[in-house]
């Protein structure tokens, strides 16, 4: 048929219209649409490591007691799985997160670089996103996500720390635009920290004391600030060094810091690689650390944190570890290693543990948070004893519970009249010298 040469219109025309009958005959339903098959709608489905059970991935491996267990991690907004439509991704929304890809999903207002963190009294995990330029609202029951965009609630360049006190005020520092600004609980701008600063990075709240500490990086300096006021109290450390001092209350780049529970500040002094100890009043009280890649030493230490049990929590950025410590700085567990599997890290930076002991840890490549609950010393107490009191009962030993020695009551005095008292004490060493003779 395609070897036909046609010489005239006409011709042309009855050759379409023969094309035409000829379709018609073999495939009528598909010529006139009907019952024509429709485009499959979008359905995202969850990605490999949403099917992964992650309820055994505990530290260290059993059989010893568990101290560090993984629960979950954050990445972006809610995925709903069961929707059948696929959202049309705005320029807004482009600006606001760049699309992340995991497998057939595409996600809008995804974490690219997450830096620091902050829990608030509901529980809500906030995250400064360094090159989003916003502050992811995390819901960590639901993870619904809200976030305090650039140019809507606030002006932001390149944001680093956070902090937030007990009555929910968010402490957000700006490295290149030299400031610390200060959000209520409404999420509403209500002041601004610039004396003294040029570029701000970690940030911490001693609720006790009332300070305010924010590290900055070029000044090698920490400074603190009334909490209530912001007025500058006093500055920590030497500048004008180029980062070059290494004498004990002095820093190079220092960047993450935490308060313990007796107001003693942590400050992870980075290019040192080390953690220095300060006291609420701003004395030099220890430093520890040494530059290496055992699991005791450090390498630019970023991040610091401290649980409820008093140890404290480094994030190591080049290790890619994080490392806990007893008060004594006695190693007690470290994790990590270069990866994207739960428990590894990749550009590790910080790292913050709430009042429910959970760990929280941000790593900008691929951009994520993960969550670890820390099992604290006296549920690993309880662990312990109930691993033994089922050995014991396999063993056939019976579990002897204490008892309490029985309160001997004295017996019942008869009262004794004032003009008995000269009988009663003249027999007293008569019945002792009857027990004797007995």
């Amino acid at each position: 048929m395609f070897g036909v040469r046609l010489s005239s219109s006409r011709s042309k025309r009855k050759f379409a219209l023969v094309c035409l009958l000829t379709m018609a005959v073999a495939s009528p339903v598909t010529l006139f649409g009907i019952g024509k098959k429709k485009k499959a709608a979008y359905a995202p489905q969850p990605s490999i490591l949403e099917k992964l059970d992650y309820s055994k991935i505990v530290w260290p491996r059993p059989p010893d007691i568990a101290r560090l267990k993984y629960t979950t991690y954050y990445s972006g907004e809610k995925i709903d799985y069961g929707t059948d439509k696929k959202k049309k991704e705005k320029w807004m929304d482009r600006v606001a997160g760049t699309t992340l890809e995991t497998d057939q999903v595409k996600m809008r207002f995804a974490l690219n670089e997450p830096y620091g963190m902050a829990v608030d009294s509901k529980g809500n995990l906030y995250v400064a996103d360094v090159k989003v330029g916003g502050i992811f609202i995390f819901n960590t029951e639901t993870k619904d996500l809200e976030i305090i965009k650039n140019g809507s609630q606030a002006h932001f360049s390149r944001i680093i720390g956070l902090a937030i006190d007990e009555t929910d005020r968010l402490f957000v520092a700006d490295n290149e635009l030299h400031h610390v600004l200060i959000f209520n609980a409404k999420h509403e701008v209500e002041a601004s920290v610039t004396e003294g600063l040029v570029r701000p990075g970690g940030v911490a709240v001693d609720i006790k004391n009332r300070i305010l500490y924010v590290s900055d990086s070029e000044l090698d300096q920490v400074l603190a600030y009334d909490a209530d006021t912001l007025k500058l109290l006093r500055k920590m450390g030497t500048t004008g060094q180029k980062h070059s001092l290494t004498t004990p209350g002095d820093f190079a780049e220092p960047g993450g810091m935490a308060v313990d529970q007796k107001g003693n500040l942590y400050v992870a002094d980075t290019l040192n690689n080390r953690i220095e100890v300060f006291d609420p009043d701003g004395g030099f009280l220890s430093t520890f650390g040494k530059n290496g890649d055992g699991p005791s030493d450090f390498a630019r230490p970023k991040g610091v944190a401290i649980d409820g049990d008093g140890h404290i929590w480094v994030s190591d950025g080049v290790q890619n570890r994080i490392k806990a410590f007893d008060k004594k700085w006695r190693l007690l567990l470290f994790i990590g290693g270069m990866g994207n599997l739960p428990g590894q890290f990749s550009a590790l930076c910080g790292i913050t543990i709430d009042k429910q002991n959970r760990v929280f840890t941000s790593e900008m490549y691929p951009g994520r948070v993960q969550q670890f609950l820390y099992i604290d010393d006296a549920k690993a107490t309880d662990e312990k004893a109930r691993r033994q009191a089922v050995l014991d009962k396999k063993a056939g030993i019976k579990t002897v519970t204490p008892v309490a020695a029985p309160v001997v009551k004295p017996a019942d005095a008869t009262p004794v009249k004032p003009a008995d008292a000269g009988a009663v004490k003249d027999s007293a060493p008569a019945k002792a010298q009857d027990s004797a003779v007995k």
